[in-house]
Formats: C-alpha cells, structure tokens, sequence
C-alpha cells in the first residue's frame, strides 16, 4: 500500500529510479546483492538478476508491512513470510505474486488457517482454528469457503458431513464424548422474516436445520475375550447391568442435539480479516514504484 496514486506513479517518469547501492553486471544492470530505496519510500534489499528482483530479500514498505522471501522476475514466489500492517501474517508458499500451495495465515483474531491455498484463497485441504471457541474445521475448502465433506470439532463433540457456503448441509452425525452418535440431516428452510421484511419483494434466504433421526452407540473396537460360561442365575431384565446408563446416556445426547435444531455457528470471524487483506493486496498492486526501466509491472509488491 502506497500514497501514491497511480496517475501520480506514472508522472514519476522513467528516469526516477529511486537510489541503488549493489552490484551490477557489465550491462549496468543490477545484478547480484544491492539495496533499494524507491520514490514512494518503500526499500528493497536482496538479490537481483538482469535488473530484476530474483532470489532471496527482503522488501519493507513504508506503511509497515514487510514481505521476507523468494522473488522470481520482480514477483514473489517460493517461501515468504508476508506481515501485513494490521499484524496478521502468512507464512508459506507464493506463485507469481499470490498465496499458492501450502501455507499458514495467522489472523488478528488470533484464529489460524493450515491448509493448501490456490490464488490467494483458500481453497483444498485445509484446517481452521477458532481461537475464541476452540472448534475448528478440517476439511475441503472452494475458493474460500467451506464447501465438502469436512469435521467441525468442539471441545465435547463433533460434527461429521458435507458443507456448502460455510453452512453443514445433508446428511451426517454428531459424536459426542459421552459416548453415543447422533445420527441426522441437515435441511434448508426458509428464514423467519418480520413484516416489513415479507412486504418487500426479494430473494427468501435459507438456513439448515437440524433433524435428528437415530441416537446410537459408538461403534468401538473391541478385543476378542475368551468365552466364559454364565452364572447359573442371571439378572432379570429389569436388573441388567449397564442398561440404566444407556438410558441417561441417551438422554444427554438428546439434550445436547437440541441445541442443534438452529443454524450451526461456525462464527467465521476471519471474513473481516479476509476483507481488508484482499482489499489491502489491491491496493498493494497500484502502489510501489520500483528502480526498473519500462518496468511497471515491478511496482505490484
């Protein structure tokens, strides 16, 4: 992100190049390990090949990000740890001057994102954590969003099934640490609007909502015991051992699911952090005027 705008950067002309102190090769082209302070106070320090940034360095802007990594033809790519002004950071691998491949983002919110990363987004395999509830997501990722079959984990249970938009839809299980399943679907219905809403013409939003179908237990491996003969005198059936407490177990499982029968909270509380991150690169292209020669493409960092 610079001041400048990008009429004012084309005004600079070709002859500000910013001052340079490294090396060069017979051409006069930077070549080799230099520094650089460009017109909009940004500095770059690290390898240059053919008058081109390439190879290991480190770019400051004057804002306070910082980009610390690999370059390829005056774009990032490799390894790179990439500050932002806000603190957040990511810290994985680049492809011509965008997130691609594996990488980690730590946001403001102190929530996390591991996973595979296409063009900026996420988008793959990946893990999100929630630092104020302590769930996270391990799951498929589309452009961003929360889009197949994925496990949402809280701290006494788990959800198990296919997302859409963020949202669980279809059918899956809920697992709970008390030892049984919820097994169930997801439905879509329609939101529950005021009157000055259903007077208004427009598109009818829609939630899933949770029915539960079966409660069962888990299905658990269990060793094979050698065969002991029974007691000559068994409990009745009102007497047998165990049942009591898959009745109450049953019971809690219920309790729990009906906290359920609304809309799951996945609290993605990282889509602000992505809003001024996406809106921050945007600004990062137009701004930075960099050294190089009928080279404007060079000033995108």
């Amino acid at each position: 992100m610079s001041d400048l705008g990008s009429e004012e950067m084309e005004e600079e002309g070709e002859n500000n190049l910013g001052e340079y102190e490294g090396e060069r090769n017979e051409a006069g082209e930077r070549h080799g390990h230099g520094r650089a302070r460009l017109p909009n106070g940004d500095v770059y320090e690290g390898n240059y090949e053919f008058g081109q940034r390439s190879g290991q360095g480190i770019y400051k802007f004057k804002n306070g990000a910082r980009y610390t990594g690999q370059y390829l033809k005056n774009k990032k790519h490799g390894q790179g740890i990439f500050i932002y002004p806000d603190g957040s950071r990511y810290e994985g691998e680049w492809a011509d001057d965008q997130r691609h491949g594996r990488g980690v983002y730590y946001y403001v919110n102190n929530d996390t994102y591991t996973g595979e990363w296409f063009a900026h987004q996420r988008h793959g395999q990946g893990t999100y954590f929630y630092a104020e509830t302590g769930s996270k997501y391990v799951g498929t990722w589309v452009h961003g969003q929360q889009v197949g079959a994925a496990e949402l984990i809280h701290q006494n249970h788990r959800y198990q099934g296919k997302f859409l938009n963020k949202n669980p839809i279809g059918p899956g299980k809920y697992i709970f640490d008390i030892g049984c399943e919820q097994h169930g679907e997801y439905r879509l219905t329609d939101v529950e609007r005021g009157d000055e809403e259903e007077e208004e013409e427009h598109m009818v939003n829609v939630i899933p909502k949770w029915k539960a179908t079966q409660i069962t237990d888990l299905a658990l491996w269990t060793p094979t015991l050698p065969e002991q003969q029974p007691p000559a005198e068994g409990p009745g059936p009102e007497e047998t051992p165990g049942a009591e407490g898959a009745v109450e177990a049953d019971e809690e499982a219920q309790a729990l699911s009906e906290g359920f029968e609304g809309e799951l909270d996945l609290r993605p509380g990282e889509e602000d952090a992505d809003a001024w991150e996406y809106g921050y690169e945007a600004d990062q292209a137009n701004a930075g005027a960099e050294e190089e020669e009928g080279r404007p493409a060079e000033l995108q960092d």
